[in-house]
């Protein structure tokens, strides 16, 4: 099975300051690797109109496992990582958003599993209008199944 992550309503290249973040700027999104929090897959600029990540994964029961699938067994979740990229192109993470496997309904997962693909469409910006953070659940991520396609 592969998950695909489909981001919509980016924040912005730039935010802060408030009260709550400093100044970033040159802000980019990516998928982390599970144990490697430098390698990031396909890092996106925080200004593109959506932004989409496929991750290929295996599923043993309702326990869903990959390369980019963080966690143990009963809390798996996928990590979108927010950061700044310098004129070097290095990446400085600043923020994350913990995609919670667990909370994609049992009924999709499943379907998901026969027709190959687990999709997660959310929005990428908070209710303060900087990078989408902290923990992210229905209704913030709508979880459907979809037939896979062509690799």
């Amino acid at each position: 099975m592969r998950i695909r992550i489909d981001g919509v309503d980016l924040p912005g290249r730039n935010c802060g300051p408030d009260d709550r973040i400093p100044s970033y700027t040159n802000i980019h999104v990516a998928v982390q690797r599970r144990d490697r929090p430098a390698e990031l897959l396909d890092p996106q600029p925080g200004d593109a109109a959506r932004a989409s990540w496929t991750l290929e994964c295996t599923v043993t029961g309702t326990d869903v496992k990959g390369p980019y699938v963080q966690g143990r067994p009963g809390n798996r979740f996928v990590y979108l990582s927010w950061g700044t990229v310098d004129g070097t192109g290095a990446f400085v993470m600043f923020r994350r958003a913990k995609l919670i496997l667990e909370a994609v309904p049992a009924d999709v997962l499943g379907a998901a599993v026969r027709e190959g693909l687990l999709v997660g469409r959310l929005g990428l910006t908070d209710g303060r209008g900087h990078p989408l953070c902290a923990r992210v659940v229905p209704p913030h991520v709508d979880w459907s199944a979809r037939p896979a396609g062509p690799s």
